[in-house]
């Protein structure tokens, strides 16, 4: 049974993308984590409308729950990679 791993992967990879793409701008970087967590809320609503095989969610709010959860990851593997370079 695949759970949609790769599409959460997805979603995490491309909030990731546009985390870094703020912190190049001259937006303040204490704003990441909360554009991260919106950005994966609409992805997620995104992929369910879609329609994108194997997406785990049936309802929009179970897609924004997982988005959101996605964006905030992508915050939280910006953050182990940097505690684990200092």
């Amino acid at each position: 049974m695949d759970f949609g791993i790769a599409t959460v992967a997805a979603i995490t990879a491309l909030v990731y993308i546009i985390g870094l793409g703020i912190k190049a701008s001259a937006l303040d970087n204490k704003w990441i984590p909360v554009i991260a967590g919106v950005s994966g809320v609409v992805l997620g609503i995104v992929a369910l409308y879609a329609g994108v095989p194997d997406f785990p969610a049936t309802d929009p709010l179970t897609a924004a729950a997982v988005g959101g959860a996605s964006g905030l990851a992508a915050t939280g593997l910006h953050q182990l990679k940097k505690q684990l370079r200092e």
